[in-house]
């Protein structure tokens, strides 16, 4: 009777977790103008495998994990993209009205002077370096429909930009996610050498057999440790020395000379956990991250020419604003954060969705 009694507890216990671990989020998207529900929109969080479509009356819901934030994304054909922030306390969402554009893109895009007709030949290639990476995780990673890219070349700024008139449908191989990333728009800057881009992702799991899916768990856990998702959340959870992260900061009279931050708590840098469910960080000048629990992938060394006994990952950051960090590593403004070094060697293939 007392096993049963304790099996009993305990399945309570699980089925109460399992509860807590995810909350429903609801709404209704509608016309601005007509107030007309808008049935088939896109609904999904920004960077997570949660998504669906509004209804014959404009409804939507989604179950998600309710440790964090998302920047919940609605979008609909000749209609601006609409962007929202939301946590576990917005159970249901007052209408959301959807403006129309007033010139769809590819209205934009004929009347472009600047369209390379080309482009994809010029430079597809290096696109896929900039934008899915040259890990080797991107070497198991491809567009399906890279048809849809719009190549341009300002001569005047000497940048290159890349558009897209429906979203990207990319197979990411080596980590088991099919992605759906609708591209606001991709910069490079051949003055700078830096490259920047915007836009939405959803991600679904891709099916295979188990010993498979048992690799794509390996790889995934692998992309984690180090990531700037694990510096994140680490960073939120007060873990950030016990997870192998160190920060220095840039010295303020010396160039390229930085020293070790002791305590990344103090508030010169940091601003505790409030009712908000957030905690925020800045530093007013480059920042340095290193992970020491792992050493580079030996593909980074041999592209950098680097030397093959580095142990550890450097990533170099500026911050502009101060960024606020949810608990599962959702963070914002993220245009705020600027990589360069290791982090920025990892684009679209070592991505992680926020739900991982």
């Amino acid at each position: 009777m007392q096993n049963t009694r304790f099996l009993f507890f305990l399945l309570f216990t699980i089925l109460s977790v399992a509860a807590n671990a995810q909350f429903n989020i609801s709404g209704k998207v509608i016309d601005a103008e007509t107030k007309e529900p808008l049935s088939g929109a896109s609904v999904y969080c920004q960077n997570t495998t949660s998504g669906t479509t509004s209804n014959k009356q404009g409804e939507f819901s989604l179950a998600l994990k309710s440790s964090g934030g998302y920047e919940l994304i609605i979008s609909f054909t000749g209609y601006q993209t609409h962007r929202l922030q939301i946590s576990h306390t917005d159970a249901h969402l007052p209408d959301i009205e959807m403006a129309r554009e007033e010139k769809s893109m590819t209205e934009v895009i004929i009347k472009s002077s600047n369209e390379l007709k080309d482009g994809w030949e010029r430079y597809g290639s290096f696109f896929v370096e900039q934008f899915i990476g040259t890990t080797p995780n991107a070497a198991k990673s491809s567009f399906l429909n890279n048809d849809v890219l719009k190549f341009y070349l300002l001569k005047k700024s000497n940048k290159l930009r890349v558009l897209a008139t429906e979203p990207l449908q990319i197979e990411n191989r080596a980590l088991g996610y099919n992605m759906r990333y609708q591209l606001d728009s991709f910069i490079y800057d051949y003055n700078t050498g830096i490259s920047s881009y915007s836009g939405f992702c959803l991600y679904s799991e891709m099916e295979g057999t188990d010993s498979l899916k048992k690799v794509w768990a390996q790889a995934r856990e692998k992309a984690y440790l180090g990531s700037k998702l694990h510096f994140m959340r680490s960073y939120y959870d007060s873990t950030v020395a016990q997870e192998g992260f160190t920060i220095d900061l840039l010295d303020e009279n010396k160039d390229a000379s930085f020293s070790r931050i002791t305590n990344p708590y103090d508030t010169l840098y940091y601003g505790a956990l409030d009712s908000t469910m957030q905690v925020e960080i800045w530093y007013p000048r480059k920042i340095s991250v290193t992970y020491t629990a792992q050493r580079p992938d030996p593909e980074y060394l041999k592209q950098f020419k680097l030397p093959k006994n580095v142990a550890v990952q450097i990533s170099y950051i500026d911050i502009r604003n101060s960024i606020a960090i949810k608990e599962n590593g959702y963070y914002y403004e993220q245009k705020d954060w600027v990589n360069q070094g290791y982090w920025s060697w990892k684009n679209i293939a070592d991505q992680l969705p926020l739900d991982y």
